[in-house]
């Protein structure tokens, strides 16, 4: 989408830095403090699709797995109130209302 804004969260790693990079204006980049991967929406979102989509659950081949997976994510991506819910955090929502 082209007048998408695009936060990006890093954690602060080091091949998460680059001299060069040129940041658009259509997006911020907001690094989080080190040692706080319960700060990482990311986590949250991989921990609820592990307990909803792949609790309790064998697969026959790693295609199977990846297949799955791909469905799960789709309906992850397709409902913001469940994404809102597990990443949309006070200081997140600030922190993007406050970006420039």
């Amino acid at each position: 989408m082209a007048d998408a804004f695009l936060v990006m969260i890093m954690d602060g790693a080091g091949w998460h830095t680059a001299n060069d990079l040129q940041i658009p204006e259509t997006m911020y980049i907001l690094y989080l403090p080190p040692y706080s991967p319960e700060l990482n929406p990311i986590e949250h979102l991989w921990d609820d699709l592990r307990e909803k989509d792949f609790w309790n659950r064998v697969f026959a081949t790693i295609e199977a797995l990846e297949i799955h997976l791909m469905h799960s994510q789709a309906r992850l991506e397709n409902d913001h109130d469940r994404v809102q819910h597990l990443t949309g955090w006070d200081w997140i929502v600030d922190a993007i209302l406050n970006a420039n």
